[in-house]
């Protein structure tokens, strides 16, 4: 009798299993409805962009990305988690695994949060008390937890919209013969380097947080 209760028994390694199992089925529930928030953040940009408002374009984008990179993090720390528990020294690992759910469980909690559905993402492209206050402080709250690298990311895409918005095209590649025939005709223009313009970047960002709320 005694073996078979002790047979029955989840180990601590069964348990860490089951619980990763249990976070990876809600970040796929996540992941799909975030999809269609995400997809509305878009094309709130590209409506904003239209309008003329680039602020609030790029407080869409913020927000989309911040919510991408939310789900991008709890899938990849479940990965590490998975490969952690298959280890067979389980017992080594276990406090770090423990950690890791802890820290998983907390992360899934920010992206319910963050989702608040599609009317919230509405409120970026309205106009009221309520909406602007709305607004002012999801910009304060991605200004401290989105990366450099986050940001950038985000300026390329918007920059990438108001091209498509605006109708511009990247201009084709000249022939062989036309930029023989233009070599020494157009002194060369300097191309802004990937660190200058990351830096450029950083100091327009500065700048409009030091600005003040987003333009209406």
């Amino acid at each position: 009798m005694g073996n078979s209760s002790s047979s029955n028994k989840i180990s601590a390694q069964d348990r860490a299993i089951l619980d990763m199992k249990i976070q990876r089925d809600k970040l796929h529930q996540y992941q799909k409805r975030v999809k269609v928030i995400t997809d509305r953040e878009t094309e709130i940009a590209r409506e904003c962009l239209r309008q003329g408002n680039k602020s609030k374009a790029l407080l869409a984008l913020r927000r989309k990305k911040y919510q991408e990179s939310l789900l991008a993090k709890t899938d990849q720390q479940l990965a590490q988690l998975e490969t952690l528990t298959s280890d067979v020294e389980f017992a080594l690992v276990q406090k770090d695994v423990v950690y890791g759910l802890q820290q998983g469980t907390a992360v899934l909690k920010e992206i319910h949060k963050e989702m608040g559905g599609l009317d919230k993402v509405e409120m970026i492209l309205e106009e009221s008390q309520e909406a602007q206050a709305y607004q002012e402080e999801i910009s304060e709250m991605l200004g401290g937890k989105m990366s450099n690298q986050d940001e950038d990311e985000v300026e390329d895409e918007l920059e990438a919209l108001q091209r498509e918005v605006s109708g511009v095209r990247l201009p084709d590649a000249p022939s062989s013969n036309l930029a023989e025939a233009s070599v020494g005709a157009l002194p060369d223009v300097p191309q802004e380097t990937p660190a200058q313009k990351a830096k450029r970047r950083r100091e327009e960002r500065a700048r409009e947080q030091a600005s003040g709320p987003i333009a209406a």
